[in-house]
């Protein structure tokens, strides 16, 4: 299984181990899987915008409006087009070579972004989790714990939503299911204080790393706000430097909604990186091309199916090709 996280350095006289062939193909077909309805319109509509047609000014007006109607944004889909028409201007194309070029493109603005979570930084490694409610947080902690579980490491979880008893029992099943501690309280608990015994039993249980829910309404702004304001306050009286990621979970259905909600959290906490859900059940999975253009936040990981398996480490090369529909494609990135 690939790792999400930034592993320990190997010993001297270790060698770092290839990663298997089939189980690298494997892991690619299930991302193009994931990014099929995205990829599909893409596809076929770069298809249908080049088959038997020069690349000249309407083209790429055309090629610019369908990575708009994809969710890659007005700014991003303008970027691409003009990188896509430079020194292909007036050449008759083909989609293929259309496709390749733009999967090329989309690499080059989601390569600097593609940066793993280190959990080795720190012991305990504080990680807060935001977002609004609906996204996948509770879901997406139970499955980073589990993979983190699988890599050795004794996990903690703190129940911090304490607004919805749904979410607390549900982090109470992931404990369970993956062999974590769960700190959780009675609905309407104080979160700070329940983040600050957290911290608390995470020390003195030598966890090395505690995921820490949090509430993601949005009826009130600014009651969020002052709360994640006082968990982060709390938090540093016990350890000045954490949390030591805040991780802003988006749902990719939302399309560009998901920039507006990155800009709310961005005004209120720290974010370090984000997880993107939810790719799978949408035709919006280029949201997160223009996430990358607009904020520059490292991408953690990307959920492409409900199964644990499924919260998949991010690689820029690998979703550019998926998103594009160029599944025979990746032998070249080897």
């Amino acid at each position: 299984m690939i790792g999400f996280w930034k592993k320990k350095e190997p010993e001297a006289k270790e060698q770092p181990q290839a990663q298997p062939a089939e189980e690298k193909k494997g892991f690619f077909k299930k991302l193009s899987e994931g990014l099929s309805k995205s990829s599909g319109k893409i596809s076929t509509g770069i298809s249908d915008i080049f088959t038997k047609k020069k690349l000249d000014a309407a083209t790429l007006e055309q090629l610019e409006e369908l990575l708009i109607t994809a969710d890659l944004g007005p700014a991003t889909a303008a970027k691409l087009a003009q990188a896509v028409g430079k020194n292909r201007f007036d050449k008759e194309i083909a989609p293929e070579e259309i496709k390749q070029a733009l999967a090329d493109e989309i690499e080059n603005i989601l390569k600097p972004v593609e940066k793993p979570l280190d959990t080795n930084a720190a012991k305990p490694f504080v990680v807060l989790m935001v977002g609004v409610n609906g996204t996948g947080k509770t879901t997406t902690i139970g499955k980073l714990a589990h993979h983190l579980k699988a890599d050795g490491k004794n996990v903690m979880l703190a129940a911090g939503d304490t607004f919805r008893a749904a979410a607390v029992e549900q982090l109470k099943v992931w404990g369970a299911r993956n062999g974590c501690p769960v700190i959780a309280k009675e609905t309407g608990a104080d979160a700070a204080s329940l983040a600050y015994e957290a911290i608390e039993r995470a020390q003195a249980e030598n966890a090395d790393v505690l995921f820490i829910d949090t509430a993601g309404r949005l009826q009130n702004k600014s009651d969020l706000m002052a709360e994640l304001e006082k968990i982060n306050r709390v938090i540093k009286k016990k350890i000045p430097e954490a949390p030591h990621a805040t991780i802003l979970v988006l749902d990719a259905t939302v399309g560009q909604n998901a920039h507006s909600q990155a800009e709310l959290f961005k005004e209120i906490v720290n974010i370090s990186g984000i997880i993107v859900t939810k790719l799978d059940g949408t035709a919006k999975g280029g949201v997160l091309v223009g996430l990358a253009e607009r904020f520059a936040l490292p991408v953690y990981a990307i959920g492409i199916g409900e199964g644990v398996d499924d919260l998949r480490p991010f690689t820029a090369r690998d979703f550019a090709l998926g998103l594009t529909g160029l599944e025979e494609e990746y032998a070249r990135t080897d």
